[in-house]
């Protein structure tokens, strides 16, 4: 299929310049010795990247998989355990770690594909748990208190994953390489077949498809890219614990896939920065919207509690933004139509 550049909309140029954006942050962070801003963009393009795995099953697939962070924690772990076994090179965790993640994807897949609804993501986050008790009880790789990495993966010397930007411009080369592969994944007869299956599974079938190998080979594609995203949240963080495939951050990914648009190719990489900037700033405007009124001490005890204050923000956006923000830029980007039409 003939690559084809999308058409130009609100929602496109957004897009695009957000991911211009991104590509310019180290820019900006050197410019104004802004090093958290760095930080917390590197770990959002990571958690982007994971969302967009999600986002293949759940928004083009229909599959509510609710232990999706496992893989998170496989590609973390894959490195992290060998790091402490003395091999550093990613030459051999990059691949062990992938291979890990879709051996795991195809056996979950391959059982809970067989059931639907309620039972299918109970069985994606039984096997989710299962992962987090197992390494939970490992003593050797940390058990409950994680696992210190002391040397990010290591390729050649021109590479040098210790230094944030260059890392930071690894981890977005990945991102961008993924929204490309899926976009060219989803606008295929595999991507069509997949939306089919989530729309009339039993219509697929009828008509000759075997819609479950192709939701299996969603399940995986979906596992490996998590776990990507997994071996670069071991290397940014030099740590890898449980909590990193423990089923809240499955939620916490669910949310940034429904907040920037499910069956959307971009939304969720704008999901992720909504999420992820809101968590930062949210405890800093409780708290300076709070001293005038309850005192300094008192406000920053209120800020402890932004879920509070994020939870509505979410509820408005299920409730009014059907589509989340990508679903908000098509509406506004079909007014200024209409207007300029009349």
């Amino acid at each position: 299929m003939p690559f084809r550049l999308p058409p130009l909309t609100l929602r496109n140029v957004v897009v695009a310049l957000v991911l211009i954006a991104l590509a310019l942050l180290p820019v900006y962070s050197q410019l104004a010795g802004d090093r958290f801003a760095l930080t917390l963009f590197t770990r959002i393009v990571i958690l982007a990247l994971s969302a967009l795995s999600l986002n293949l099953i759940l928004g083009f697939g229909g599959m509510m998989s609710f232990g999706h962070a496992v893989y998170l924690g496989i590609g973390g772990y894959a490195v992290g355990m060998l790091a402490k076994e003395g091999i550093y090179s990613g030459f051999i965790q990059w691949p062990v770690a992938i291979l890990a993640s879709a051996l795991f994807a195809l056996v979950t897949g391959a059982l809970s594909l067989r059931t639907r609804g309620v039972y299918f993501i109970m069985i994606t986050l039984a096997f989710a748990q299962m992962a987090y008790y197992i390494v939970s009880g490992i003593a050797r790789y940390g058990g409950d208190d994680g696992l210190t990495i002391y040397k990010r993966s290591q390729f050649f010397e021109a590479l040098n994953l210790s230094s944030k930007t260059q890392f930071y411009y690894v981890c977005l080369v990945i991102l961008y390489l993924a929204i490309y592969f899926l976009y060219r994944l989803v606008n295929s007869r595999f991507g069509m077949v997949l939306q089919g299956t989530r729309s009339n599974d039993a219509r697929m079938r009828a008509i000759g498809f075997s819609t479950y190998r192709y939701k299996l080979t969603a399940f995986v594609i979906a596992g490996v890219l998590c776990g990507i995203s997994g071996i670069l949240l071991a290397n940014q963080g030099d740590f890898v614990s449980p909590s990193m495939m423990y089923w809240t951050r499955s939620g916490d990914l669910i949310i940034m896939v429904v907040l920037g648009g499910m069956g959307t190719v971009a939304g969720p990489v704008m999901g992720a920065i909504a999420f992820l900037v809101l968590e930062e700033i949210l405890p800093i405007l409780i708290k300076l919207g709070g001293v005038p009124f309850v005192g300094a001490s008192a406000a920053a005890r209120a800020s402890e509690y932004w879920m509070i204050v994020m939870g509505p923000l979410l509820l408005l956006v299920v409730l009014f933004a059907r589509g989340g923000i990508d679903g908000l830029l098509n509406l506004i980007g079909d007014k200024f139509k209409q207007r300029g039409r009349s």
